[in-house]
């Protein structure tokens, strides 16, 4: 019974520790109004190691997928990522409005500003271990200014 219980604790301190190489900033959800199914979340990634971002999930969203806008033939499109986004060892990947970013689609709830949105991200290392990391993004009407301390709150 001990060598499961110690097995067990290993386990947990490691998955702990590869989730602390990934640190993400300035994290925020745009506000909705009521009936409103859609919205969009943003932040700074950076990862010590290689990565990839390859899942996300919310309670108060049915679906959470990865989006892309970019300019094609001068229409503005977004669309789906598939297979995640790359991280690269200490390169900042900025999901912002107008570039990479994260749908929240089927909302469940109202986003008011006074409040937050639990966030699951799955990132896969090098090695094609898996490691989740949940945040509390606050929501906000428009991005809140870089204050150089605005970690999501996990």
């Amino acid at each position: 019974m001990k060598l499961k219980t110690l097995i067990a604790i290993l386990a947990f301190s490691s998955g702990a520790l590869s989730a602390q190489t990934v640190e993400i900033k300035d994290a925020w959800a745009r506000a909705t109004v009521p009936g409103q199914k859609a919205s969009g979340a943003f932040m700074k990634i950076t990862a010590k190691e290689d990565a990839q971002l390859v899942g996300l999930s919310s309670p108060v969203a049915g679906v959470v997928e990865l989006h892309e806008m970019k300019m094609e033939a001068d229409v503005m499109r977004m669309r789906a990522v598939a297979g995640g986004l790359s991280l690269p060892a200490g390169k900042t990947l900025e999901l912002k409005p107008g570039g990479y970013h994260v749908m929240l689609m089927d909302l469940k709830v109202t986003l008011t500003t006074d409040g937050t949105v639990p966030l699951t991200l799955v990132f896969k290392n090098a090695k094609g271990e898996q490691t989740r990391q949940e945040i509390k993004l606050p929501v906000s009407r428009a991005a809140p200014a870089a204050s150089g301390h605005g970690h999501a709150k996990h």
